[in-house]
């Protein structure tokens, strides 16, 4: 009878350990657990974090758009109040580039660096909306509805959402916004703030989480025209962020609420349930991500407690390890 070398020509290998870099097709013995395993594409995107570069002026409850190569991460809130700096990331390193025309916190925003745009924050609570074209920020026009409070935002600088929000209380209003100008659109269903986003242009994405009094973990569904509840996070939280589609994406970070514990957690979305994969370096809370990268490969930068510098890198092997069965 052939065997597995006979047939092609090569031995499965025996190790004490799964290989740190698998290709697709590999085959090994892992001897610890006395199982077979080998390396396919696809499957739930577990992945890890790893250290980035540091940002140059912490803060926290910022606004933030790109991937893990380009991002921008814009104003928020620092040691010394409000801040204007912005700083772009370039995959490695932070780089101080034009400030904000208004620096504020708590705001929305969304884009593929080096476009974007910020929108809202406080205080005051605002509308202003600035765009960046790579260089500078040039005042827009403003939302209709004065808002802070929420990461729900999702988009890029030609056609993008912001939803829910806070004024004196939590909104449920929604604005779209075609590169231009801003237009009401429905209402989620849920009102909250300190949610979050994923989606890559105004026709879809998801609404998630938040909060409401108390951290929820409730996800709305968006398709360019309503609202539809879908499934909830495993781990309800608020003041988080994410990267990725509404098919395809991570949420990370976050608080409870009241304010008595700061997460790690780190959450997949395959378009229809959340899988609780690996967890974060250092729990926080108001962060800043790559809001228009991938499941696969982001950022997570800033935050609080202490206006956090630090910069965490998620990435995805391109292959998962599978375990076969024998019989």
């Amino acid at each position: 009878m052939a065997n597995y070398k006979n047939i092609k020509g090569f031995s499965i290998q025996y190790l004490d350990s799964d290989p740190p870099n698998p290709i697709e097709g590999q085959i090994w013995f892992n001897s610890t657990s006395q199982t077979f395993k080998g390396a396919e594409a696809g499957g739930i995107a577990v992945g890890t974090w790893s250290s980035g570069g540091n940002l140059n002026t912490g803060r926290g409850f910022s606004q933030s758009f790109g991937t893990q190569t380009s991002a921008i991460m814009a104003t928020g809130y620092g040691a010394t109040g409000n801040v204007a700096n912005v700083e772009n990331y370039n995959g490695t390193t932070w780089t101080e580039v034009n400030d904000v025309n208004t620096a504020r916190r708590e705001l929305m925003g969304f884009g593929t660096a080096p476009a974007g745009l910020i929108v809202g924050g406080r205080p005051p609570t605002t509308g202003a909306t600035e765009t960046w074209d790579g260089t500078n920020w040039t005042e827009a026009n403003d939302l209709n509805t004065a808002r802070s409070d929420t990461f729900g935002s999702w988009g890029i600088q030609t056609s993008g959402i912001v939803a829910s929000g806070y004024i004196t209380t939590a909104v449920n209003n929604v604005e779209t916004w075609n590169g231009t100008s801003w237009t009401e659109t429905a209402e989620v269903n849920t009102v909250r703030q300190y949610a979050a986003g994923l989606g890559a242009t105004s026709a879809s994405g998801l609404l998630i989480a938040g909060s409401t009094g108390s951290q929820i973990g409730n996800v709305e569904q968006w398709n360019g025209s309503s609202w539809t509840e879908t499934t909830e996070l495993n781990t309800p939280r608020y003041a988080f962020n994410s990267s990725g589609t509404d098919s395809s994406g991570i949420v990370f970070a976050g608080q409870t609420y009241p304010p008595t514990v700061d997460y790690t957690i780190t959450e997949f979305w395959n378009g229809s349930s959340w899988t609780e994969v690996n967890d974060m370096s250092t729990a926080r809370y108001g962060p800043g991500g790559s809001s228009n990268g991938t499941s696969n490969l982001a950022l997570a930068f800033g935050g609080f407690p202490g206006e956090k510098t630090a910069t965490e890198e998620w990435n995805v092997p391109e292959y998962v390890v599978k375990t076969f069965t024998t019989s």
